[in-house]
């Protein structure tokens, strides 16, 4: 860690409600989307003239199979906190992806989506991922919260898809909606922040769909997601009350946050901190420590994560780790689910051994602990 990086850390962790317990909670976004299809469908797109080789998440992420399910639950349950609890993973999920082909039959007229407990059931080897999911929740390693209803702002994808937008009507076609604008040669705002409106209109149709999405997240999993987490870390303040109609107590997230709050008004960073209060009474939980070897096969990330892990427990905070599916996915590339999953083994190794005396919690389970103790 570089000394501008080792001073950012300090200043972002000075804030926030504060305890002696070392505590770790793992917060692992984009389970149940399908960001690429298939290594067919990424081969297609890259003979096509699309760089999905110069993007980790087009490169790597994919619908997690039930073997790296099952391998990575393996890992989780191999090491045990001093309560003898295992690794439990925040796993924030969306509950549904486009249905591309009622989508295309509407002649883009219209958006449909299909809920992942009917699309999963679909892809071969993902037959029993739903099943395997509540397994690892109930042996405590998989703890399933929402991260909204799909991983798309539809208001700007439509509009792309019913203009001339080549590439955009070619990932269609491959059944692809997350072509990320660093490698796009089209100018266009990401497709990926599905929250991220523009106008009042947007506004009311983020807050239906974020509405719809904790109602379906619910009739899957059969219990309300306590804590929630926008893609691409961008909300605005009526989404807030929105979900906390739904009983969302705690809001997970980056220490600076894109916030959309007012028709026409560009998206403002918000600096967030652990304990931090909005006006609907619920509880920030801002991620202060980083495992993402899947975005830099040359940095350290075990030393990078257990000096992050370090700075937030020199300031009585509880550590909390920033780790998004598309390090433990092989379904495009098996070398990068098989290479993370030792590194993850090793990282968690590493913090047993640096502070033995470490708890695992989930997203929630660290809300409700900060709601007590303030009580």
């Amino acid at each position: 860690m570089s000394l501008k990086q080792t001073i950012t850390h300090n200043l972002l962790n000075i804030l926030g409600w504060r305890t002696k317990r070392h505590i770790v909670v793992i917060e692992s976004d984009d389970w149940g989307s399908i960001r690429m299809p298939s290594k067919k469908v990424y081969d297609k797109l890259l003979r096509a003239g699309i760089r999905v080789d110069k993007c980790h998440y087009c490169m790597n992420d994919s619908i997690a199979s039930e073997d790296d399910i099952s391998l990575l639950f393996e890992v989780l349950s191999s090491v045990k906190d001093k309560n003898d609890s295992p690794v439990v993973i925040t796993a924030n999920a969306v509950v549904a992806n486009p249905d591309f082909k009622k989508i295309k039959e509407s002649d883009f007229s219209a958006y449909f989506f299909k809920r992942i407990d009917e699309g999963m059931k679909e892809i071969k080897g993902c037959e029993n991922v739903l099943s395997m999911w509540k397994q690892g929740q109930n042996e405590g390693y998989f703890r399933i919260q929402s991260h909204g209803r799909e991983h798309v702002n539809i208001s700007r994808w439509m509009y792309y898809l019913r203009n001339d937008f080549p590439e955009t009507r070619l990932a269609f076609d491959y059944g692809v909606y997350g072509i990320s604008t660093t490698i796009t040669n089209e100018k266009r705002k990401s497709f990926l922040p599905a929250f991220d409106f523009e106008n009042n209109q947007e506004e009311s149709i983020a807050n239906n769909i974020v509405a719809d999405g904790l109602k379906n997240f619910e009739n899957i999993f059969g219990f309300k997601s306590k804590s929630f987490i926008a893609p691409n870390y961008t909300w605005g303040k009526s989404l807030e009350r929105t979900i906390a109609n739904y009983g969302v107590k705690y809001i997970q997230g980056s220490q600076i946050s894109r916030y959309r709050n007012a028709e026409g008004e560009n998206n403002k960073c918000r600096l967030r901190y652990i304990g931090k209060r909005n006006d609907f009474g619920q509880i920030d939980l801002a991620r202060n420590a980083f495992f993402e070897p899947s975005e830099n096969q040359d940095k350290d990330w075990i030393d990078s994560c257990l000096s992050d892990i370090a700075i937030a427990f020199r300031y009585h905070h509880p550590a909390i780790i920033s780790a998004h599916r598309v390090n433990f996915v092989g379904t495009i590339n098996v070398h990068n689910r098989d290479k993370n999953l030792v590194l993850l083994k090793d990282l968690l190794i590493g913090i047993k051994k640096q502070w033995p005396d470490v708890e695992f919690m989930s997203s929630d389970q660290l809300g409700d602990l900060i709601t007590k103790n303030n009580e």
